[in-house]
């Protein structure tokens, strides 16, 4: 997705020095990387691993915003502003990072104007995208906007396979329902109206598209 990856935009000597500011770290699946309202010390480069970015209602339902993958940057908008972190980021899978003190990844952006750049880039990725998503939730119901995350999961997170592409990150009903502001319910019978289609397979923890563009131009 647009803007997404931050390392993909630094040059090699560049990542070698950022990485260098700061310590390994290893998350195991489901572990919090960082909590909403904590305060800004760091942020995390993602080496391997994917993790949900997520914030709670006032009634607690978990509300998904975004999935990220190796490559990206998480926290940078709280040590940018200092303030409190704005969502909750939870392990998908086991985790390999880099944590960088708040003080020294500042520094270094004043030092390298190509990786600031980098990093407004993939800031206005996201708020392109979730703009888009705006847009999406007056547009489609349920099963068109199940749908189209099922795109977003297959062409990020797919891996081709015999019979379509089989969505490689875990996710649940409920982590789902959460990205698209629905019940498991509705996204329950969605999944079971596009694999009666023939669209999609499911299976324990998964999809499998069978075929993209059907669910790219949802009804």
């Amino acid at each position: 997705m647009e803007g997404e990856e931050f390392l993909a935009g630094l040059t090699a000597g560049e990542t070698a020095e950022l990485r260098a500011l700061g310590r390994p770290r290893r998350w195991p699946a489901g572990a919090t990387v960082f909590s909403e309202g904590d305060r800004s010390t760091t942020v995390v480069l993602l080496l391997t691993g994917r993790v949900k970015i997520y914030s709670l209602t006032e009634q607690g339902t978990e509300i998904v915003l975004a999935v990220r993958g190796p490559g990206t940057l998480l926290g940078e908008l709280s040590v940018v502003d200092g303030a409190p972190r704005a969502a909750s980021v939870q392990a998908m899978e086991p985790l390999q990072a880099i944590v960088v003190p708040a003080p020294a990844f500042l520094s270094f952006l004043r030092g390298h104007p190509n990786a600031a750049l980098r990093m407004v880039q993939m800031i206005v990725g996201r708020l392109r995208d979730a703009d888009r998503k705006r847009a999406e939730f007056g547009a489609y119901d349920t099963l068109g906007r199940v749908s189209l995350r099922l795109v977003e999961l297959a062409e990020r997170f797919g891996a081709r396979g015999e019979r379509g592409i089989r969505i490689t990150v875990p996710f649940t009903q409920d982590e789902l329902a959460g990205w698209i502001g629905s019940s498991r319910e509705a996204v329950a019978k969605a999944l079971r109206t596009l694999r009666d289609q023939g669209a999609i397979e499911t299976h324990r923890r998964g999809v499998s598209v069978l075929e993209l563009e059907r669910l790219r131009h949802p009804r």
